[in-house]
């Protein structure tokens, strides 16, 4: 029960993000569409180090087993990978290109909130096992952190996409959909916490791979393809720095 609800809590930060594209004016002019895919790199890049691969070089070192280094660099490297699959899968396909870039983005957001939803889980059901005050309030501490962090990730789903064209309806649901699985694996993780825990440092570099593959071969190229380069790198900065302050501020 803690599980669901701290993770239930984190999905629907991800929806209220998301629903940031209902503000938005239906037609967007180039300089704003860049802005807005330079602000979803930047978030994503920022979650991709300090949500995702210090945490996953920490726990290796606490646990002593392995180089820190080793789990980070082999799920970045087979994150990355993976999402060059499905790159290759969907031009394959021949599908239009927002649809390519849509499918693109949502699969790196919604790999980033598995071992999210699976950190909240964990937590949860460490604490509920302990029954102590301090881990019922690092519990809740987690849970309130990603949440918010949520927001700005919701919104770098949401937004870009309404920039390219796709309904804000459809942006909304895409937004929404890649935090759906958090409840789903935090659930799974507090049932399983023997087999969760030890793997979830590779976890976490797995969804970084994926988002930065994103990063360097969608959202960048994308937000420098008019004139107004300078509007997707100047976003691109402040939303780095949104999400770094929010990961450090929050934990």
């Amino acid at each position: 029960m803690l599980a669901l609800l701290g993770t239930s809590f984190t999905f629907l930060m991800t929806a209220l993000g998301a629903a940031t594209v209902f503000f938005f004016a239906r037609k967007v002019c180039e300089r704003a569409q860049g802005a807005l895919l330079g602000f979803a790199a930047g978030v994503m890049t920022a979650a991709s180090v300090w949500s995702l691969i210090l945490p996953a070089i920490e726990q290796t070192a606490a646990e002593g087993r392995l180089p820190p280094f080793l789990p980070a660099a082999a799920g970045i490297v087979l994150g990355a990978l993976l999402l060059a699959l499905l790159d290759e899968f969907t031009r394959q396909r021949g599908g239009e290109r927002v649809t390519h870039s849509d499918f693109l983005l949502l699969s790196a957001i919604t790999l980033h909130n598995i071992p999210e939803g699976g950190s909240v889980g964990l937590t949860a059901g460490l604490a509920a096992i302990a029954g102590d005050s301090a881990s019922l309030s690092a519990a809740f501490a987690l849970a309130l952190g990603i949440g918010i962090q949520n927001i700005p990730e919701g919104a770098a789903v949401s937004l870009p996409l309404a920039g390219q064209g796709v309904s804000r309806w459809r942006a909304f649901w895409f937004g929404t959909g890649s935090g759906a699985v958090e409840p789903l694996f935090g659930i799974l993780a507090a049932l399983a916490i023997p087999l969760f825990l030890p793997v979830m440092p590779f976890m976490l570099a797995f969804a970084a791979g994926a988002m930065l593959y994103v990063v360097v071969e969608e959202l960048i190229p994308a937000a420098h393809l008019s004139q107004h380069s300078d509007a997707g790198t100047l976003c691109f900065i402040f939303g780095f720095v949104v999400m770094m302050a929010l990961d450090t501020a929050l934990g």
